[in-house]
């Protein structure tokens, strides 16, 4: 059975990039987005986005609002470096319209623009 937690750190290091790489982030309204460890899921991924449903924010009446998932097996015995590179890719999924929905890999979501941001936030951090 799949366990879920707020994921504390994952949002401190989310804010953390958003803030040092604000002019790639800043459609990016941080407190619109959960952060979730999910512990026991056997999932091949690393971390995952969740957007909300238009037909769900219609009917809760919310804003446009999105969920961050790492995976507790996987994501915490990555380094330091690797989790900014996760963090960012799920970050680079959030359109810049903060629309609800998510942008495909491809031109806004690919490695290297994640390794081109990740290497600007770490020589932003020294």
């Amino acid at each position: 059975m799949i366990k879920y937690e707020i994921a504390e750190d994952v949002e401190k290091l989310a804010r953390d990039i958003v803030h040092r790489l604000s002019e790639y982030f800043g459609h990016v309204k941080i407190d619109r987005i959960k952060f979730i460890r999910s512990i026991g899921s056997r999932s091949s991924a690393i971390a995952r986005i969740h957007g909300i449903p238009r037909i769900w924010r219609y009917v809760l009446n919310i804003e446009p609002m999105y969920i961050i998932e790492v995976i507790s097996e996987k994501y915490d015995q990555l380094s330091i470096e690797e989790k900014v590179k996760i963090i960012i890719h799920e970050l680079l999924h959030i359109p810049s319209k903060f629309s609800g929905g998510l942008r495909p890999h491809g031109r806004y979501v690919n490695y290297r623009i994640v390794n081109k941001l990740s290497r600007i936030y770490f020589k932003r951090r020294e």
